[in-house]
């Protein structure tokens, strides 16, 4: 017996047999055993990355240009690579997204359309102009990084941002559609204007060069984006079909070009130290909340009952375009060592706003549709009154 049954049957075997503990608690029980950490760290950084891809990608690059400016500077001919090439990728998609049927709509809400532009362009601009003279004044910071604050608040709306805080903020997205698309048509020539007012043509812009290479590298490929948006379907298809790679191909574009202004800058030097820029950075964030208080308190007082347009006002009121501002910034300002620090404050204002109006968006939600409601039960009631009044 000890030499024919020293060996357990096979049924004896899968008895035996200690479960693992994926699968000793049922099926479900595999949900909860733990990825290893790589993997969780992985998974994390996607995340973060999806979000935050464009914010990465710069400082990745400022850090990279740092590192060793002279191969953003010259070795990739920055001169036509990135001013010329990117920067007309760039406007061609715009043009091609710009949706110029929506400019029909611009007299159903004129009064606000006008003062959201008004405010956009001309108040901010202003506002943040006058702050940046008198630290200019105080030499409490460089003249270059108060030079680039003036020609962040100087540039057009945003487009995809507005939109989408808009929409979680309850807002008016058709006036949101149309303010974006004008805003940045307007932005081609208002923008310059306003910057070359504000600051001066120094000897180092050529007023009529830069008119030229703006009509060159942004009017032109935005008429271009526009005539295959209307004429060429299969164009339009392409693009449509395409869309999320455009939009990382015109993502990649914006990143080089601030890798390419910033290897200038760091290759030809600046008097800007790190504790300058982070003053700067502080500086920006209490500019954009002050013009979104005066946003707010102006939409609540010029467009009472109308909380929608309220909501979208705050966010295009304030809002200011990388897609569009760091090209042209590199138009007008090509020539010019301190182009990479023209460009740092929108690189600052552009997460910045979308912080402050991810955090304000819920309150915003929450006062339009409390406003809303009472201006139905107003409404109701003024309905009865008026009832009762023909009875009588």
């Amino acid at each position: 017996l000890s030499m024919h049954n020293t060996e357990p049957s096979e049924e004896q075997k899968v008895d035996e047999q200690p479960q693992s503990p994926a699968t000793s608690d049922g099926d479900n029980a595999g949900d909860t055993t733990p990825q290893p950490i790589h993997k969780r760290i992985w998974s994390k950084w996607q995340k973060i990355y999806g979000t935050h891809s464009f914010l990465i990608l710069v400082i990745f690059a400022i850090l990279l240009g740092y590192a060793y400016p002279p191969l953003g500077a010259i070795y990739v001919a920055p001169n036509i690579t990135a001013t010329w090439i990117a920067v007309m990728f760039i406007f061609i998609l715009a043009g091609m997204g710009i949706k110029t049927e929506e400019f029909a709509k611009a007299f159903q809400r004129l009064r606000f359309n006008t003062f959201l532009q008004l405010f956009n362009f001309g108040a901010v601009s202003g506002i943040v102009f006058g702050f940046s003279r008198l630290l200019v004044a105080a030499n409490a910071l460089p003249q270059s990084l108060a030079d680039g604050m003036t020609i962040c608040a100087s540039l057009p709306i945003t487009v995809n941002m507005v939109l989408v805080l808009t929409k979680s903020a309850g807002g008016d997205e058709a006036a949101a559609i149309f303010n974006a698309a004008f805003g940045n048509l307007m932005g081609v020539f208002v923008s310059p204007a306003l910057i070359l007012g504000y600051l001066g043509v120094s000897g180092q812009v050529d007023l009529a060069k830069v008119f030229f290479k703006l009509g060159l590298r942004v009017v032109l490929p935005i008429a271009i984006g526009q005539f295959l948006q209307k004429f060429v379907a299969p164009a339009k298809e392409f693009v449509k079909k395409y869309k999320p790679y455009f939009k990382k191909a015109q993502e990649y574009c914006l990143v080089f070009i601030v890798y390419t202004v910033f290897c200038k800058t760091f290759y030809n030097g600046s008097d800007v130290n790190v504790a300058d820029v982070f003053l700067m950075i502080a500086l920006q964030f209490v500019m954009l909340s002050f013009v979104m208080v005066l946003a707010w308190i102006s939409l609540r007082v010029l467009f009472r009952n109308e909380p929608k347009l309220q909501a979208m006002g705050l966010f295009g009121c304030t809002h200011k375009t990388v897609a569009m501002g760091v090209p042209l910034i590199n138009a007008i300002y090509e020539d010019n060592p301190m182009v990479g620090l023209y460009t740092l404050p929108l690189l600052v204002w552009h997460p910045m706003q979308l912080v402050l109006g991810t955090a304000v968006a819920p309150r915003v939600a929450a006062y339009v549709e409390r406003r809303e409601k009472e201006l139905m039960n107003q409404q109701g009631q003024a309905g009865d009154v008026k009832e009762i009044d023909e009875t009588v």
